[in-house]
């Protein structure tokens, strides 16, 4: 049984594409090869943001707990009745304010002694409790509010609790705020 010559004409132009079928595979191809390449550089670009992130969490986590543990008292903690003062009155000096006493700052004698100092406290580079710079945070910036808080059953009013609130600002417009709170546990709790 011989084929016929037209089927044989037929299935040699069925094999490979042609010219056009070709243009088409190339068109879609470099199309899909340009969206998988276009997610590929935003994943680069946005790859150090978490770091920043983290990074201005870790400031922020360890300017609370430098806040956190100072003595939160009625009175100056070198009042002399800073021990056993109960209230504003029983200071024999100094009532503790919001803010610093005349020339307390983190860094030199006489540095903060108590949480209230640290309201308004604020630094453009990160630098520790020796005021030595951090290496690689100098694009960093941080700031403390402290403020008298309702927290439970305390009034805000009593002066027994204390809202304190750390905002960091990485480089990028990267911000990160933290709140925590502080509570007078007992007459001169923390001391």
């Amino acid at each position: 049984m011989s084929v016929p010559s037209s089927r044989l004409h037929a299935a040699a132009r069925q094999q490979g594409l042609s010219l056009i079928e070709l243009v088409i595979f190339m068109v879609v191809v470099s199309a899909a090869l340009a969206g998988l390449l276009k997610v590929f550089v935003q994943a680069t670009t946005y790859s150090a943001d978490p770091m920043l992130r983290r990074q201005a969490l870790a400031i922020a986590e360890s300017l609370m707990e430098e806040v956190q543990l100072m003595p939160f008292t009625w009175c100056d903690p070198d009042d002399a009745n800073a021990d056993t003062a109960t209230s504003p009155a029983g200071c024999a000096s100094t009532v503790e304010a919001l803010g610093p006493e005349a020339g307390e700052t983190r860094f030199t004698t006489p540095q903060f002694d108590n949480v209230n100092d640290y309201n308004g406290h604020a630094m453009s580079g990160i630098v520790d409790i020796t005021n030595t710079a951090v290496p690689a945070l100098g694009g960093y910036s941080a700031a403390v509010t402290v403020a008298p808080a309702a927290l439970g059953s305390i009034a805000a009013g009593s002066g027994d609790a204390l809202r304190i609130t750390v905002n960091v600002t990485a480089p990028g417009g990267v911000s990160i705020t933290l709140d925590g709170y502080r509570s007078r546990h007992a007459p001169n709790a923390g001391v």
